[in-house]
């Protein structure tokens, strides 16, 4: 099942990537080269969505759909945490006494005066 919805994930994916390298962007005509946006709106004049628009809103869905749907899954299949499994790491040393000299010096601890 996991397979099943992975390959649907990837080919929209693509599918998402190829329709909106065809798309043109908005406002994409000789006026907007040199600055007449042709309305007063923020990103532009408002369009009727064509095929193209409605093609990027529903694999966007499905990319969502598909995207929760693994995660869902694949938190279920391995069973849970990312650290589940690892050992920890081995202490090398032990921690340092008060008073010792530091490792790799030379001098004795001097006797503490008041």
């Amino acid at each position: 099942m996991i397979y099943l919805f992975l390959t649907i994930h990837i080919i929209v994916c693509i599918f998402i990537v190829i329709v909106v390298l065809l798309q043109s962007g908005k406002s994409a005509d000789v006026a907007a080269a040199f600055g007449g946006m042709g309305s007063q709106t923020a990103f532009g004049p408002r369009s009727a969505a064509n095929v193209l628009t409605k093609a990027t809103t529903w694999s966007a869905v499905i990319f969502m759909v598909t995207s929760l749907v693994l995660s869902v899954m694949m938190g279920r299949h391995t069973g849970g945490s990312v650290l589940e499994g690892t050992k920890p790491a081995k202490q090398t040393s032990a921690p340092a006494q008060p008073g010792a000299p530091a490792k790799g010096s030379n001098q004795e601890p001097q006797p503490v005066t008041r």
